[in-house]
């Protein structure tokens, strides 16, 4: 081959290359912008749902799923959200709730988020068998007033109120709770809404073996919260959290009420991150769990069931899950 083929020969192999190594890179840029496969899984895959409880774990049984705005029993119904742990203890509870407690149960401690009527009910609670009631110390005032007429009028004691603080932290029946702030507001404006920490099963160090944030109702999880819970950016490494109850009232953040609510995309975008950077902690066969879903705002059971990606699932009234210790 002479000078000149060889050169032009040589240029040519060179520019093969260089476009065989561009169209390289533009098929993996298409790659990466096709759509990942999403992961879902139903019911029965997940292990921890009606399951045995070991001692170290944390059973939670869902007594309301729903938001404000279910009004009477129809097909799908949701009772008002609350929840009762190991049996024993409430967060929130109303009249809707009363048929989902197990017969025989009646809890005598109850934590509330909050007063809106969906979630405190006095009277109710003192049916069911409240003695002893955590709440924020800046509705006291109201909420005494609220349990000396529903101990009036039911005749049943009036029980021990004990106020909590941002941050303030009590044990009962050994499983410790940790008031944290939620972005939400009432009609009273000086009210502090709380989100919980549930704690369980300590090791010799003080650590629990079971970290769970119930989070309803709240605006996603504000920064105060997430440093109180061991999540937030300032927690390099650490312990996390091993469960995540979150409320969705919304469908999509395209409503007004994203400013004291949560959507299911909040509720993703919160696990996604949380598992891309080691901050939830999830067992297997254990999702993330929605609550405190509006009826007019969300699909169906059904629907959510069959297009929830992984890790989320749609918690459902009477629903029990056994937290595991990690």
């Amino acid at each position: 081959m002479d000078r000149r083929n060889f050169v032009k020969a040589s240029v040519a192999a060179i520019a093969a290359t260089q476009l065989g190594a561009l169209d390289a890179v533009a098929r993996k840029k298409q790659k990466d912008k096709a759509p990942k496969e999403e992961v879902r899984l139903s019911g029965a895959d997940w292990s921890c749902e009606h399951a045995e409880a070991l001692p170290g774990d944390l059973k939670v049984r869902f007594l309301g799923t729903g938001a404000a705005g279910w009004k009477s029993p129809t097909s799908g119904h949701r009772r008002n959200s609350s929840i009762l742990i190991d049996g024993k203890i409430l967060i929130d509870f109303t009249l809707s709730a009363q048929d989902m407690v197990p017969e025989g149960c009646h809890p005598e401690i109850i934590f509330y988020t909050h007063s809106h009527v969906d979630h405190f009910q006095p009277i109710e609670a003192l049916k069911v068998g409240v003695k002893k009631v955590y709440l924020s110390h800046s509705i006291m005032t109201m909420a005494a007033k609220a349990f000396g007429k529903a101990a009036a009028e039911t005749g049943l004691p009036f029980p021990e109120l004990i106020p909590l603080r941002y941050g303030q932290s009590v044990i009962e029946e050994g499983i410790r709770f940790t008031a944290m702030p939620a972005n939400h507001s009432t009609g009273d404006l000086q009210e502090e809404a709380q989100i919980y920490l549930i704690e369980k099963n300590f090791n010799d160090e003080g650590i629990a073996g079971v970290r769970v944030v119930y989070a309803t109702d709240t605006a996603g999880i504000m920064g105060r919260a997430g440093r109180m819970a061991g999540i937030d950016s300032h927690v390099k490494t650490g312990i996390g959290v091993t469960g995540l109850i979150m409320e969705a009232t919304m469908n999509n953040d395209e409503d007004f009420r994203i400013f004291n609510h949560s959507s299911t995309k909040t509720v993703g975008r919160t696990a996604s991150m949380l598992l891309a950077t080691g901050r939830l902690h999830l067992p297997e066969g254990q999702p993330v769990y929605l609550t405190h879903m509006a009826k007019s705002l969300q699909p169906s059971q059904e629907e959510m069931d069959a297009t929830l990606p992984y890790p989320l699932r749609a918690a459902y009234d009477g629903l029990e899950v056994v937290f595991k210790s990690v």
